[in-house]
């Protein structure tokens, strides 16, 4: 390459160099967690790394049912959805959410640090979320990836 170019990943670059990442998210911070895991799925990590091209790499996170939150966070935070018909509004508390979905208090952090369009869907696909400690990836030989600080 010559002084000053910019250099573009190709599909083929893209696909070719993806590597499984394993998470243990007991005890992390959700939001820091989140961050690094959405910065990996975008594929920030790696030196050809193109904005518009999926480069990122896959991540399984296991044991998020255990992430913890800082301040009032588990009582107070209230998750909003909305089934489009009226009177359809639906606000679900972190505490209750943990007891039956775990998995969705990562997936939604995550999801909303990628970007909203095809590009930042197809990027969430790469993400594996278990509430327990196993997960059925192991085929793919993830390596461990420690978030902890």
């Amino acid at each position: 390459m010559s002084k000053g170019t910019t250099h573009s990943a190709t599909r083929a670059e893209a696909l070719n160099g993806r590597k499984w990442w394993v998470v243990d998210a007991t005890d992390l911070t959700v939001g820091r967690a989140a961050t690094r895991i959405a910065s990996i799925l975008k594929g920030k990590h790696k030196p050809a790394y193109t904005p518009s091209m999926d480069t990122g790499d896959f991540v399984v996170v296991v044991n998020a049912g255990k992430v913890r939150f800082t301040g009032n966070k588990e009582t107070d935070k209230v998750f909003f959805t909305h089934t489009m018909h009226p009177g359809g509004a639906k606000q679900t508390p972190m505490n209750k959410l943990r007891e039956r979905h775990p998995e969705q208090i990562i997936e939604n952090a995550v999801r909303r640090m990628l970007p909203r369009n095809n590009l930042g869907r197809q990027m969430l696909a790469k993400l594996k979320v278990y509430a327990g400690d196993t997960h059925p990836h192991a085929a793919q030989k993830p390596e461990a990836l420690s978030l902890a600080q």
